[in-house]
């Protein structure tokens, strides 16, 4: 079946050995709120709303690019992991694709209903930081489960 809105799958492994490292550099630097001052640098911005100052469309900011690194590295990598082929890619595959996908938003977006409902104030936005990468990592997790689930079957069957 030709797929041509996936990736090679070789560009998966690459995805791997960027997605593991950046994401547990990120939760790291999370829980440990580390900024290194190297990376304090003067970078362009769209919509700067400063907090005892003025507000502007476009400028230059001093920002911390840590953060913006590993979003950009954990979210290229998501997808080179999410949307490259398997080895023997077919049309099961697809639809264990497909349906893990589906599974993916409407789990993401049960936890971003809960949150609205019970999530306020600085917590929600840390809830609504993490649901940007969530709904990949979701997809990800479900879609390697249900391969290794047909894998096993398909063993168990030999």
């Amino acid at each position: 079946m030709k797929l041509n809105y996936l990736f090679p799958n070789k560009y998966k492994k690459i995805g791997w050995l960027i997605l593991i490292p950046s994401a547990f550099i990120g939760l790291i630097t999370i829980i440990l709120d580390f900024e290194p001052n190297y990376l304090d640098l003067n970078v362009p911005a769209i919509f700067i709303d400063e907090v005892f100052g003025e507000k502007h469309f476009i400028g230059i900011v001093n920002n911390n690019v840590l953060n913006e690194i590993l979003g950009v590295l954990i979210i290229l990598s998501s997808l080179l992991v999410a949307f490259s082929k398997e080895k023997s890619e077919d049309e099961y595959i697809s639809k264990i694709r497909l349906e893990s996908l589906v599974w993916a938003v409407y789990f993401n977006y049960a936890i971003l209903l809960i949150s609205f409902l019970f999530i306020f104030d600085l917590s929600f936005l840390w809830v609504m930081i993490f649901n940007m990468f969530t709904i990949l990592l979701f997809f990800i997790i479900r879609f390697n489960w249900q391969i290794s689930k047909l894998k096993k079957s398909a063993n168990y069957e030999e």
